[in-house]
């Protein structure tokens, strides 16, 4: 009979052993502690040590991101992955909520009428009705390219974004013209990234600080 790791938190701690052994030297060293405990994150969930090259913090978004999780500010996502994936029991004990607006129906006439995508027209909604001030990208270049329009039009100054929108059309642009905005935030360079790693960012950002409680 074959041997394996049974218990999940085994399997999770030696998980995270392997890839720090695994890391390059040069990675280990340039990202401070909090950064390497996403970095560590998101390679667990991809199997992708590419990650630690191509991910980018910018504008203290590590320190911004925790100040608006204590401070109970909802959270926009814009995919229904996200919001299954992120852990909402911990996110609750800070006051959090996860919020997307794709399937109202405001939003649906809206994007009908200009012909145009609902995860435009959503983040529209949160910027100029909802206020919201932190944002998980992790699909729809669209919506990364909305958000800036709201940013660059002054109807909101996002407090912390991850912006990890995959694919061939538009992710890889919509991501380089975002990072030049100096908006706290985490980015994926490249066509790389998709719902789960925002997810495994987010939640690395929400295990530090209920284990620092």
């Amino acid at each position: 009979m074959a041997k394996y790791i049974a218990q999940p938190m085994e399997i999770e701690k030696r998980s995270f052993e392997i890839i720090f052994e695994e890391m390059k030297q040069e990675d280990k060293e340039r990202f401070s502690e909090e950064e390497r405990m996403i970095i560590k994150r998101v390679i667990h969930t991809s199997a992708d040590f590419e990650y630690a090259g191509i991910t980018k913090f910018i504008n203290n978004p590590i320190e911004n991101a925790m100040k608006s999780i204590k401070n109970g500010e909802k959270v926009y996502v814009d995919t229904n992955m996200i919001k299954a994936g992120i852990n909402k029991r911990v996110l609750e004990r800070f006051g959090g909520e996860l919020v997307n607006y794709v399937a109202d129906e405001d939003v649906r006439e809206e994007a009908k009428r200009r012909d145009t995508t609902r995860s435009v027209v959503s983040i529209e909604k949160a910027c100029k009705q909802e206020k919201i001030k932190m944002f998980i990208i992790g699909n729809a270049p669209t919506a990364l390219f909305s958000l800036m329009n709201m940013i660059e039009e002054g109807h909101v100054q996002p407090d912390f974004v991850i912006a990890v929108p995959v694919g061939f059309v538009g992710a890889a642009e919509s991501k380089e013209e975002f990072a030049k905005l100096n908006v706290p935030s985490v980015v994926v360079e490249g066509r790389k990234g998709g719902s789960t790693i925002g997810v495994a960012i987010f939640n690395a950002l929400l295990y530090m600080l209920d284990n620092n409680r």
